[in-house]
């Protein structure tokens, strides 16, 4: 039940339904550097929640396949994890490909990756409750 709480707590911190993360690192105040480098802290905060998420998830699904003396549900949440960071990284792709190569691509691709694993990071703890 600590994990859990723990796990509710690190996905509130990371924003999970914050504003845009551009807008949130100051998109109409700050240079296109600064927002990149506040970007790159705010990706690397929620890939760590996700990492954690993921991993009280994965406790639950042992706790699922040992009860059940079946090797199914670990198994099947690291799939969907895999298929979810090909889709992420395929999703955001597109998104800059919309910029057309123009100076705001990387901010675009970041944002839409950190607004993904947030997402995702929600969904985790969801399974893992």
């Amino acid at each position: 039940m600590r994990l859990i709480s723990a796990a509710l707590l690190l996905w509130a911190m990371t924003g999970a339904s914050s504003a845009d993360p551009a807008m949130e690192c100051g998109a109409t105040a700050g240079s296109q550097v600064e927002i990149a480098d506040c970007l790159a802290k705010s990706e690397a905060a929620a890939d760590q929640a996700m990492a954690t998420a993921l991993q009280i998830a994965r406790d639950a699904a042992g706790e699922v396949d040992t009860a059940t003396g079946r090797a199914e549900a670990r198994p099947a949440l690291d799939a969907a994890q895999a298929a979810f960071l090909g889709f992420r990284d395929s999703q955001c792709a597109a998104v800059g490909a919309m910029f057309g190569g123009g100076s705001g691509t990387g901010i675009a691709i970041r944002g839409c990756r950190i607004e993904m694993t947030r997402d995702r990071t929600g969904a985790l703890v969801r399974f893992g409750r």
